[in-house]
């Protein structure tokens, strides 16, 4: 097995799984501490947008070949996700716990990302050098990924469904838990 293949081969299967497993945790994390009731809806919004931040480029760079655009939007989500973080942990502290299984969980939802975006440099040197001396021409379309991911080369379509059932889901059910919360204590506000 050549390099490229083996850093191939721990991105997909050591670090996404891995991130996943941390998105897990900390979801159950915001429901072991009854987030509607304490940090709410501002929160599980929050949650979804960082959840947005790192899956688009995540869909991005399962689905197209790495170019400028694709880098250059890596870059762009990573940083973008770093501030709402900290504004996330900012909002939260001191409204309900954050135990330390969650600073664990963000600990790797926070470093994860930057480790997988430097492996993508590493495969993608070429492309990397272009983006930051600005030698962009031609790299900003989209085409489809032909070097296949995973044994059956179904590793895209396999990882996307397990995020949506066991990431993307909660998280929405935490969202839509927040939300009717907020509804409930507004109608009895009125009453």
């Amino acid at each position: 097995m050549d390099e490229a293949t083996l850093v191939l081969n721990v991105m997909l299967y050591v670090l996404l799984p891995l991130w996943g497993l941390a998105s897990m945790l900390d979801w159950w994390c915001h429901r072991a501490t009854n987030i509607e009731a304490t940090s709410g809806l501002r929160e599980a919004s929050v949650h979804l947008i960082m959840g947005a931040q790192i899956g688009l480029p995540l869909v991005l760079t399962l689905i197209f070949e790495v170019n400028v655009l694709v880098m250059l939007m890596c870059f762009a989500a990573l940083i973008a996700h770093e501030f709402v973080a900290h504004y996330d942990v900012h909002y939260t502290t001191g409204k309900r716990e954050i135990s330390i299984w969650e600073v664990h969980a963000h600990n790797y939802l926070a470093t994860l990302p930057f480790f997988l975006l430097l492996l993508i440099i590493v495969r993608k040197w070429s492309v990397f050098v272009d983006t930051i001396t600005l030698n962009w021409a031609g790299g900003f379309g989209l085409s489809q990924r032909t070097e296949p991911l995973g044994a059956t080369g179904n590793y895209a379509v396999l990882y996307m469904t397990s995020m949506g059932v066991f990431v993307v889901g909660p998280y929405v059910q935490e969202w839509w838990r927040c939300y009717m919360y907020e509804r409930k204590i507004a109608a009895e506000v009125e009453q």
